[in-house]
């Protein structure tokens, strides 16, 4: 059975207009946001994984959108995306979204992408297993 993916982040088509967003990632919009998940996503899918895409807002109903995410299968990783973790704003929904992890996957690895073009390599770094970071 194929290791199974779940990436988390930002419906890229609130990016452009969150000025939290813009702030914190002033190099990216929505375009190059939506490139970068899909090739990442390709790229895990011809290394064997399976990946679902979890796209969420800025707070209003992303708690219950990643709960139901979460729920709907057992998930080997869980990526939440730089969108969310690097945005100071977003803190809040960050420490939400861990916590349910915790609590609705406990045995998914969890690991973070510092943009769109690094998933592949955060979910390198945790599977099969942790890799040395020396």
């Amino acid at each position: 059975m194929s290791p199974s993916v779940l990436t988390v982040g930002l419906d890229p088509t609130l990016v452009d207009d969150a000025p939290s967003s813009r702030a914190a990632f002033p190099e990216l919009n929505a375009e190059l946001v939506r490139a970068g998940v899909a090739a990442e996503r390709a790229r895990l899918e011809e290394l064997g994984f399976t990946v679902d895409l979890c796209l969420l807002d800025y707070g209003r109903t992303a708690e219950a959108v990643y709960r139901a995410a979460l729920s709907a299968k057992d998930y080997d990783i869980v990526l939440i995306g730089a969108g969310i973790r690097l945005d100071p704003v977003l803190t809040p929904l960050f420490e939400v979204l861990v916590d349910a992890t915790r609590e609705l996957a406990p045995r998914a690895k969890l690991c973070f992408n510092v943009s769109p073009t690094t998933t592949v390599e955060a979910v390198q770094r945790w599977w099969p297993e942790r890799k040395p970071l020396i």
